[in-house]
């Protein structure tokens, strides 16, 4: 690779970190062909520059990526020891203490310019977790499984900035896998196809009939009702109502019967809204009703 260069401090070192994407895809190549990687990289060259990229998110060198993150329940997780590596290079680590005992462990996490953090994970936490016991490291080395927990709890709560939300290897190792769902159920209604020859002749009966379904007749307004509206109609509104009644009625005699009646109604209150009219009380000649205006500026927005 072009990137392999000798660097002079002290004593000759090489570096195999890729300095470009295709730099990055023939390292991946290589690694996942070789039997020195773990055997969630072998023959994967997808995980390898997946693992790579990840690590120097939080500053592992590709190798140390390689050798610490590990792919569990497919999704990457760090083991302990890189996990205090990581805090620990980032310099912003005052000092640590742990305590392991049979009974738990106690991690107090001291960071430069905050005070110190103390968390804790006993054997009663183990048990309530279902975890003491449990088949594996639970068995063979209780005492370091606890102490990774008060140790993941303790750094990931002050150094949050340092791990971006990293997940520590011996806790995901215990977590249930993710069950696959399946892919997502159709609930779209389905018509149910017909099963022998009489369903499907029954159900063309059917749709048959329901086309044939005569359509209820809409009652309209008999020229006797619409005559007597037009007779009691006095004002704007009652004469709007049987111009409405009117124009609901069949084309033909009866409706132009309706229209002739309308006319001279119209007419009729006309001549009697223009008379001069004497107010009883007052003895002064009145103008035409406020209705005829109102009826005039009606029909002049509807011309």
């Amino acid at each position: 690779m072009s990137n392999i260069t000798a660097l002079q401090t002290g004593k000759p070192q090489f570096s195999l970190t890729p300095q470009s994407l295709n730099e990055a895809l023939q390292f991946a190549d290589m690694l996942s062909k070789s039997n020195m990687v773990p055997k969630d990289y072998q023959g994967n060259p997808a995980n390898c520059i997946i693992a790579m990229q990840w690590g120097m998110e939080i500053g592992l060198q590709p190798l140390q990526a390689m050798q610490n993150i590990a792919v569990i329940n497919g999704r990457p997780a760090i083991w302990g020891d890189a996990m205090l590596a990581i805090v620990r290079g980032s310099g912003l680590l005052e000092r640590i203490d742990e305590d392991p005992t049979d009974a738990g462990c106690t991690c107090i996490v001291k960071r430069k310019g905050e005070p110190e953090v103390t968390r804790t994970f006993t054997l009663e936490d183990a048990k309530r977790a279902g975890l003491a016991g449990k088949q594996g490291p639970w068995q063979q080395h209780p005492k370091r499984m606890m102490q990774m927990r008060a140790r993941a709890f303790a750094l990931r709560d002050v150094f949050p900035d340092v791990l971006r939300g990293v997940h520590i290897a011996e806790i995901a190792q215990d977590e249930p896998a993710e069950r696959d769902m399946g892919a997502a159920e159709d609930v779209t209604p389905q018509k149910s196809a017909p099963k022998s020859r009489a369903d499907k002749a029954r159900a063309a009966l059917a749709d048959k009939r329901a086309e044939q379904q005569p359509v209820p007749a809409v009652a309209l307004p008999a020229l006797a009702d619409v005559l007597a509206a037009i007779e009691r109609a006095t004002d704007s509104d009652s004469m709007a109502h049987a111009k409405q009644l009117g124009a609901q009625m069949s084309d033909g005699p009866e409706k132009d019967q309706a229209v002739d009646a309308y006319k001279r109604r119209v007419a009729a209150l006309k001549a009697a809204a223009e008379r001069p009219q004497v107010d009883p009380e007052t003895g002064e000649m009145q103008g035409q009703d406020d209705w005829l205006e109102s009826y005039e500026a009606a029909e002049a927005q509807q011309s």
